[in-house]
C-alpha cells in the first residue's frame, strides 16, 4: 500500500481527507503511483501532470523519503520504504517569486 500526501487545494477536489491510500504494482515509480492516483481520482487528472505529456506540472514538486525527487526520471524506482507503506511520497506545490 503506497501512502500519498496531497497538498489542501487537491484534497478539497479531490473530496479527500488525509493521505491518500493507492495499490501499486511494481516497479514503484512516480509514473506508477501517479497513474494509480489519477485513476482512482479521476478529478486530478491534468493538475499534477500535463493531460498530453504525462510530464510534472512546473510548481509542482515530488519527495520522497525526505529527497526531492522532481527532476528523477519517472520510471526510476522510488526508496523501498515508499513501496513498502514505511514512509510517504509527497507532491508539493512549489513557491516561486521574489
Amino acid at each position: 500500500m503506497i501512502r500519498v500526501v496531497l497538498p489542501q487545494h487537491l484534497r478539497t477536489l479531490a473530496k479527500l481527507d488525509g493521505e491518500v491510500r493507492l495499490e501499486v504494482a511494481a516497479p514503484v515509480t512516480q509514473r506508477t503511483v501517479l497513474d494509480a492516483l489519477e485513476a482512482q481520482h479521476p478529478e486530478l487528472r491534468g493538475t499534477i501532470r500535463d493531460h498530453g505529456t504525462k510530464r510534472r506540472r512546473a510548481y509542482v514538486r515530488f519527495f520522497a523519503c525526505g529527497k526531492d525527487w522532481s527532476h528523477e526520471a519517472p520510471d526510476a524506482p522510488l526508496p523501498d520504504a515508499v513501496a513498502t507503506g514505511a514512509e510517504t511520497f509527497v507532491v508539493r506545490g512549489a513557491l516561486a517569486g521574489g
